[in-house]
């Protein structure tokens, strides 16, 4: 049985506020002019800000992408200070950025990269890249005057210097190349990274798929080198027409400048979501009544979302705040938002009555509303500030300029919006037109066409409610999906395929991945992804060279401390992505050079003192130590990892290589440029549950005070969990990590599922039906089509992103799709079944469905008058229960249908007398309003009562009688005498 909880109504705050609305939307009525015109203008001079575009904009990825307090930052900061570059000795393996280069991976199109024809190919672009050059004022600089050096020479591509020496032939075929080392001279070099797809025979090489070049520019003037990297860019496709090989290139400038180049090609698909947005307005709004048609009223809903955006972007970009890509994502949510308003009140509006005036209208419509699209505006924008307590700045500007136009849309639609509803609404009173604005007639003349029918003639409404004529889609809902809904094995099925959504939906959460791929920030079809591309498929075996570094002065002479320091290196290597055998460390070489040359570095002074002339030896060791003023502040070593191939791969390399530097007594840190960005991975799940909890708690709080009754804002946190549970685990599905991105599209999901789940909650805690039944079939019938039109339209604004070439708009896109989706399937289906299992939303107690119709007669007796002294005193007739005017041309033909005979046994009574026959009189309710029994006993000598039903209406004092025709005499039924009635 369900449960009831009579009187847990907690109406406080929602009363008074609806009143409040009710209120402003009649002021709003009575001065529309004012409110449609300054919004316009509003937006005008704050669309100005956008002049400030370029100057906001603000695309740096580590900047906008990576965590502000990154712990990879301050180390790299502690790297940058203790171990300074030497453009002289340079070295790819020490450097704190990714450096200055170009780079390209020829890919051969046999079984061997090391062919003849290959190879020669391969030269042949070497020295086209090397003759690059551009002009600088009155120079012109080639790459031998900008490229790194090292011994006053340009860093060589080693496999170059190898195929240089034994002539393209001389490699294919023999034992000569191995690998990953390979002696060449006096020393041996790591071919790890230029060479990929290697088939070995022990070490030796057999074959090889791939060959990668870098071109390592200086780093002292970024201005020049861009000059030539740029030209490299434009050059490179001209140059890389191969027959034997397939070639990709890419620079350290190309992941930044293809992000760039890519933020404003979704301005064309923001263009033609407006036009689906509109031509679905329309066409939810389409009557075929000419009067009523609301055609207008959905262009300027539209419209109104519109200004939303130009208002608060405009705001935004006049006080400062930067703009990311990730923000042209927002106006695609800010149409689905303000257009789901629209329906709302559209809604709303068309369930009071047209005789009314439309200022009271307005105000009805803002009282029924007010609820629903303050929850909603409410938790979006506090779901988007609290967003911003995120580390990642990107999401910190989504979140800004999102919240500020979900402000701006909420107050548009009450002002904006509302007051076109207004001067629509007085065109409909005038029966005019909505095309022509010419008055029409509301009957079809006789001897006129149907087409004249449909297209000039209009104004009709609803004779029993005096609202406008239901849409098919409500009645769609009241008749059909409703009670279909509520049918006992309807519910079990619900909850079965809640329960299979559940399940999936916690598997694949488990399935979820971290971290945004870099490569992601590219267009599909740039370039660079083709590059990266090459490179994840060839050159994956070995991953970063990893610095550990020691921090502090630390006795390296102590035999004590040094033992230390080895077992944490062997600790390092013992992890399973550290190739023990690659090590590189200046301590390790300086004592075989003491070894060699009969030095006791256990002794503090012979150790620094020689330690100067083994670094002036070994040039490259000169940047692992910070040896200044005869101490030791810090030096490093370098370990090797090994496939490193996903996201989850670099999140526990980083995790555990902290946590053995941590665990190791001598003080160590591990750093590496890819770190900035792999920092993502230490903070994204932890904040983005954060934000969950705290915007799930704000949720809640908000629920309680504006949804009369706390046990159901209980279901709408449970909305809130369910539908993220769902998305998450469906997005893991659909292979969207869990990343920057998609940590913005989760907040947006906690109050989208608000959403859905406050407009059906607030509908059933609001609903004076007897049973949870016919409450969840109420709450469906008045808001089930507006959700599932702001459903759509929301789909509809973010549908054109999956055509999108750019991956952080086709994230975008994905899960938009499932946030909509699962809400609106907990809107229409969960919700509802579920709220009918608990039936403590309701003011009557659940025995009141066992009352005797009798003792409901008798608590109706009553009479219940209200007061309205701003409100129109004209009488009004309820005809047909239509309330129509004295002077209206039908009222005296009409049939009352709210005459009731019944017949009593009692005496004979004056006329004037009021009897409430508890035990005949039935309850009399029509859509939810309880109207006044009254018993008139006439003089005659047959007992014969007349059951007049009066509604005492908002707008007057005085009761309403029924003027209505003699019904004749069958069945024992006595005639009614309505001269009696109306001497009354």
């Amino acid at each position: 049985m369900p449960l009831n909880m009579t009187g847990c109504r907690t109406d406080c705050v929602e009363k008074p506020f609806s009143i409040g609305y009710q209120k402003f939307g009649r002021f709003v009525g009575r001065h529309p002019w004012w409110f449609f015109i300054s919004p316009i203008v509003i937006s005008t001079c704050l669309g100005g800000g956008f002049a400030f575009l370029w100057d906001r904009e603000a695309n740096d990825i580590e900047e906008q992408f990576t965590p502000t307090n990154g712990p990879a930052k301050l180390e790299r900061l502690f790297v940058r200070e203790n171990f300074p570059l030497n453009n002289s000795v340079f070295s790819s393996q020490r450097l704190y950025t990714d450096g200055v280069y170009a780079s390209f991976i020829a890919v051969s199109k046999s079984d061997n990269i090391f062919s003849d024809a290959a190879l020669r190919e391969i030269l042949r672009l070497d020295e086209r890249i090397r003759r690059i050059n551009v002009t600088l004022g009155h120079e012109r600089l080639a790459f031998d005057a900008l490229c790194a050096r090292k011994n006053n020479k340009c860093i060589p591509n080693e496999i170059l210097d190898v195929i240089n020496r034994y002539g393209p032939g001389g490699i294919e075929g023999t034992d000569l190349l191995t690998f990953p080392f390979f002696r060449f001279g006096f020393s041996h070099i790591f071919l790890g990274y230029s060479v990929g797809g290697v088939n070995m025979s022990a070490t030796v090489v057999k074959s090889a798929k791939a060959v990668r070049l870098f071109y390592f520019l200086k780093e002292f003037n970024r201005s020049v080198t861009d000059l030539w990297l740029n030209e490299f860019l434009r050059v490179f496709p001209e140059i890389q027409t191969t027959q034997f090989i397939e070639v990709t290139h890419a620079t350290s400038l190309s992941r930044q400048v293809e992000f760039e180049a890519n933020q404003w090609d979704v301005l064309p698909l923001f263009l033609l979501t407006y036009v689906i947005a509109v031509a679905f307005s329309i066409l939810s709004a389409l009557r075929f009544d000419c009067v009523r048609n609301k055609v207008w009223v959905a262009m300027f809903g539209v419209l109104s979302a519109g200004l939303a955006v130009l208002s608060s972007f405009g705001m935004m970009l006049y006080i400062g705040v930067p703009f990311v890509m990730t923000v042209a994502n927002s106006p695609f949510l800010i149409l689905g938002i303000g257009v789901d308003d629209m329906f709302i009140l559209i809604s709303c509006w068309q369930h009071t009555n047209v005789h009314d005036k439309v200022e009271d209208r307005l105000a009805n419509t803002y009282k029924e509303a007010a609820i629903s699209i303050t929850i909603t505006t409410l938790t979006d924008v506090l779901a988007f500030y609290i967003g911003l307590m995120t580390p990642f700045r990107s999401v910190q500007s989504f979140c800004l300029y999102s919240s500020t136009a979900i402000l701006f849309c909420y107050l548009y639609s009450i002002t904006f919006f509302g007051a076109f509803l207004v001067l629509n609404g007085r065109r409909e009173n005038s029966n005019r037109h909505w095309l022509t604005c010419k008055e029409v007639p509301s009957d079809c003349p006789v001897g006129r066409s149907k087409w004249y029918d449909h297209c000039c003639v209009g104004g009709a409404y609803d004779r029993q409610s005096g609202a406008e004529e239901v849409q098919p889609m409500n009645h769609f809902f009241k008749k059909y999906y409703g009670p279909f809904l509520t049918k006992p094995w309807t519910k079990v099925c619900v909850i079965l395929l809640y329960a299979m959504y559940m399940i999936i939906s916690v598997y694949g959460c488990f399935q979820l991945q971290e971290g945004i791929d870099l490569r992601n920030l590219a267009a599909d079809d740039s370039y660079v992804v083709d590059y990266y591309n090459d490179e994840k498929a060839y050159f994956y075996e070995y991953g970063p060279n990893i610095m550990v570094v020691v921090r502090g002065k630390f006795p390296y002479w102590d035999e004590k401390n040094i033992s230390d320091l080895e077992s944490c290196v062997e600790d390092f290597k013992s992890l399973p992505f550290i190739e023990k055998d690659i090590f590189t460390s200046w301590l390790k070489s300086y004592k075989y050079y003491g070894h060699h040359t009969n030095l006791n570095l256990s002794i503090e002074n012979v150790f620094k003192t020689n330690l100067d002339s083994f670094l002036r030896f070994y040039s490259d060791f000169r940047q692992d130590v910070n040896f200044t003023n005869d101490s030791i502040h810090a030096s490093r070593f370098f370990i090797q990892t090994v496939n490193i191939t996903t996201a989850l791969d670099e999140m526990n390399m980083l995790n555990k290589l902290r946590d053995t530097a941590k665990r190791c007594p001598v003080p160590l840190m591990v750093y590496h440029w890819s770190f900035i960005f792999h920092d993502q991975y230490a903070v994204i799940v932890s904040n983005t549950i954060q934000n969950i909890g705290i915007t799930s708690a704000v949720m809640l709080f908000i629920s309680l005070l504006l949804i009369p009754n706390p046990l159901c804002s209980l279901w709408v946190v449970f909305s809130i969990v369910s539908v993220i549970t769902g998305v998450t685990g469906f997005m893991a599905l659909w292979n969207v990590n869990l990343d920057t991105i998609s940590m913005i599209i989760l907040v947006v999901c906690i109050g989208f599922s608000v959403d859905f789940s406050a407009h059906i909650s607030y509908a059933f805690v609001s609903s004076k039906k007897p049973t949870a039944n016919e409450k969840a079939v109420e709450a469906l019938y008045r808001l089930g089509y507006p959700i599932v039109q702001g459903a759509l339209s929301t789909i509809l604004g973010v549908v054109v992103l999956s055509a999108s070439k750019n991956y952080i708009f086709r994230t975008f896109f994905k899960i938009m799709f499932l946030v909509i989706f699962f809400g609106l399937f907990h809107g229409i289906t969960f919700i509802p079944v579920f709220l009918t299992f608990f039936d403590f939303c309701s003011g009557n107690s659940s025995s009141s469905e066992k009352t005797k119709p009798e003792d409901q007669a008798m608590g109706n007796c009553q009479p219940k008058i209200r007061h309205d002294k701003g409100d129109d005193q004209d009488k009004q007739i309820y005809d047909n229960h239509t309330f129509l005017s004295d002077n209206h041309p039908n009222h005296q033909s009409q049939t009352g249908a709210s005459v009731w005979t019944l017949t009593a046994n009692s005496g004979i009574t004056s006329h004037t007398q009021t009897v409430c026959m508890a035990s005949t009189v039935p309850m009399f309710r029509v859509d939810g309003q309880t109207y006044e029994v009254h018993m008139f006993t006439p003089p005659s000598t047959n007992s014969q009562s007349t059951v007049v039903a009066n509604q005492i209406l908002e707008s007057g004092e005085n009761g309403v009688m029924v003027n209505s025709q003699p019904m004749s005499q069958e069945n024992n039924i006595p005639v009614v005498n309505c001269s009696n009635v109306e001497s009354l």
